[in-house]
């Protein structure tokens, strides 16, 4: 349920209208908007008198929210939320690159890509340290090696870093990373969802291989509900009948979202793919279709990568896929 607020409302009414929610049991989500301010309730809010609670003076209207996603739904937070990673903000226009190698393999190697993709026009710096793959005996990661390495490519360059956790066991290891990634395999571990929702850390949510939009925006609230509402959704394709390509890429998901919720958006032509020349067609639409950003897999060796090469882009190419984007960028403002 929420309870718009009307502009003249004092603050002493508010105060007593919030006494006598939390009197009821019920989570209050306060909302300042440009026009009017929101109060979002979470929980049993059949107890709640409608009628009463309308015909207060300082109340302009009361609705009942019927999606099952309350901090994420855009009707308790009607303006977009902007994300900090690091000092790098994505969303409410705030439009970011997300770049690097899939898995840290070397120093020189993790080095190189981020100076490239720095100089390129990428703001974030991603890599992986732990890597689900489906073989068991493919490379897996160099762990806490992985990160060591990626701090270190931060300190050479400046740029947050951003890489993917498994484990809730190995949070401690994360404390320097600037942003934790949830991959697709885990977008319904929710224990490990519950235990990044204690975590005061900007969260990357990759959309499951197989979930609806909406199965996404619960996995999102069970990090919001935990009380950190730092959490930016991405778009990385769905398993679909098709097979030219890795996964099939929703770009249709990224308006719907931005209607449903107030979260940024992001979309990963990388994994959507799994082609390296399909990246650039499929990361200037996402540009064009009103993402927040981009999430791109770059290695200085492709042909050689450890973990996914055949959809990674050279430094060169990235550099033509990043001049293309922010010209459509240009464009669309």
């Amino acid at each position: 349920m929420i309870v718009i607020l009307k502009q003249e409302a004092r603050q002493e009414q508010i105060e007593k209208l919030q006494h006598f929610f939390t009197g009821l049991g019920l989570k209050i989500h306060m909302s300042q908007g440009e026009s009017c301010t929101i109060m979002g309730l979470v929980g049993d809010t059949t107890q709640v008198d409608e009628d009463m609670i309308t015909s207060l003076d300082a109340v302009e209207a009361v609705r009942r929210v019927q999606e099952p996603y309350k901090k994420a739904n855009r009707k308790f937070h009607p303006t977009d939320t902007v994300v900090d990673v690091g000092g790098v903000k994505i969303g409410g226009g705030n439009f970011q690159i997300i770049a690097g190698p899939c898995s840290v393999e070397n120093e020189a190697q993790i080095i190189s890509v981020a100076k490239s993709v720095k100089e390129a026009g990428a703001t974030l710096l991603r890599g992986g340290a732990f890597k689900p793959r489906t073989s068991p005996y493919a490379f897996q990661g160099l762990h806490d090696e992985g990160l060591r390495l990626l701090l270190k490519a931060k300190e050479a360059t400046g740029l947050p870093i951003v890489t993917e956790i498994m484990d809730a066991a190995d949070l401690p290891l994360f404390e320097q990373v600037d942003m934790i990634q949830v991959g697709a395999r885990n977008m319904q571990n929710f224990e490990l969802l519950k235990k990044l929702g204690k975590v005061n850390k900007p969260i990357l949510l990759k959309r499951g291989l197989a979930n609806t939009i909406q199965e996404l925006l619960m996995s999102a609230e069970y990090i919001m509900a935990g009380g950190n509402e730092q959490v930016v959704l991405c778009e990385r394709g769905i398993r679909t009948f098709e097979t030219a390509t890795r996964n099939t890429l929703d770009l249709s998901a990224i308006p719907v979202l931005h209607e449903k919720t107030h979260l940024p958006v992001i979309v990963d032509p990388s994994h959507a793919t799994g082609v390296s020349r399909l990246v650039k067609p499929m990361a200037v639409a996402a540009a064009a279709c009103g993402a927040d950003g981009l999430i791109i897999e770059v290695h200085n060796d492709p042909k050689h990568a450890l973990c996914d090469g055949a959809q990674s882009l050279t430094p060169e190419e990235f550099q033509d896929v990043s001049n293309r984007v922010f010209a459509v960028r240009k464009i669309m403002a």
